[in-house]
């Protein structure tokens, strides 16, 4: 008999250092509160001191484990998805959790599909449960983009925040749990958001160690254009594959990018506003910890119920796209 594979349990973690609109006035930047909060909703966003992005891991990890309940020595794996590692290469983050856990020599690996990657990496983990091998596997999403923005770039160091978001996926009740996953990429479109060097096409050099290329560029209406032309469409072939229509749902997660583009997706799926989690205004754009960290705050709240229909959706670098229907158990 097929498993049903769900999420047992949630977590989250933030840096300390919660970085209001003004204080990017106060180290220079030409900007304001009203500028930023006009054009992305963001009011702050959590950014890294002396944290990393495997030990925010860790921390939601610890969250995780203790809402589900569960036996850390049942964990049989960690799926980490990040764009950002401790270290530039190697060792994964998944690694460094492992240990830092101190589970079992489970297996252990980074997944990289930037914003959507939670999703990419839920989807790995289920089908590998689904195979009986495993019992309970740990997945993360996190990253931390300060450490690759340009401070001197107002039209995207604004924009992202810092933190990690946890859930452990096992064995649910028969009809319950992810239903169906729609992922998706556009490789055309990679330059759209991307670092340009640094990587083994353009390594950094004496001569370009201080170039703007280094950072993060984005090219904003490129991205928000492909964001609201695949949003609805892909929920909804997830959807027909679960046997469900937009009417089923319950409780929409969206990827955390853009006020905007949650509002225009709202309407089209014909959703409340009481429908959809929105914390983009606390956290900016968290990358692939932005999903689970929703998530884990509306499981806080007593927001999601057994047998609700939750979507959640994301999109970024890459460009990749992904989609999750879940009967929350």
């Amino acid at each position: 008999m097929a498993r049903s594979i769900g999420i047992l349990g949630t977590g989250k973690a933030v840096p300390k250092k919660a970085f209001k609109n003004d204080d990017f006035v106060k180290h220079g930047l030409d900007t304001s509160d009203e500028w930023i909060m006009d054009r992305t909703g963001i009011r702050q966003r959590y950014i890294v001191e002396d944290e990393t992005t495997s030990s925010l891991c860790i921390e939601a990890a610890e969250h995780a484990i203790k809402s589900a309940g569960i036996d850390r020595d049942t964990i049989d794996a960690v799926i980490v998805a990040t764009t950002t590692p401790d270290y530039p290469v190697f060792p994964s983050v998944a690694c460094l959790v492992q240990a830092g856990l101190g589970l079992r020599e489970v297996a252990a690996f980074d997944l990289s599909a930037a914003c959507s990657g939670f999703i990419y990496a839920t989807e790995v983990a289920t089908q590998m449960l689904k195979g009986g091998h495993y019992r309970h596997i740990l997945v993360l999403g996190a990253d931390t983009l300060s450490r690759v923005c340009d401070w001197r770039d107002r039209s995207t160091v604004v924009l992202f925040g810092d933190g990690a978001g946890a859930v452990i996926l096992g064995d649910v009740k028969k009809g319950y749990g992810v239903l169906s996953t729609k992922l998706g990429s556009r490789g055309k479109d990679f330059d759209k958001l991307i670092i340009p060097i640094g990587g083994t096409k353009t390594p950094i050099t004496a001569e370009n160690v201080d170039s703007p290329d280094r950072y993060l560029k984005m090219d904003g209406k490129a991205v928000y254009k492909f964001a609201v032309n695949i949003i609805v469409g892909i929920i909804e072939e997830a959807l027909t594959l679960a046997h469900l229509k937009k009417e089923d749902i319950t409780f929409f997660v969206p990827h955390q990018a853009n006020k905007r583009i949650i509002e225009y997706a709202r309407e089209k799926l014909g959703l409340s506003v009481d429908q959809v989690y929105v914390n983009i205004d606390r956290y900016g754009n968290t990358s692939a910890a932005s999903i689970p960290i929703a998530l884990s705050e509306a499981n806080d709240k007593g927001l999601l119920k057994s047998g609700d229909v939750v979507v959640t959706v994301g999109f970024g670098a890459g460009l990749t796209y992904g989609t999750s229907i879940i009967k929350w158990a």
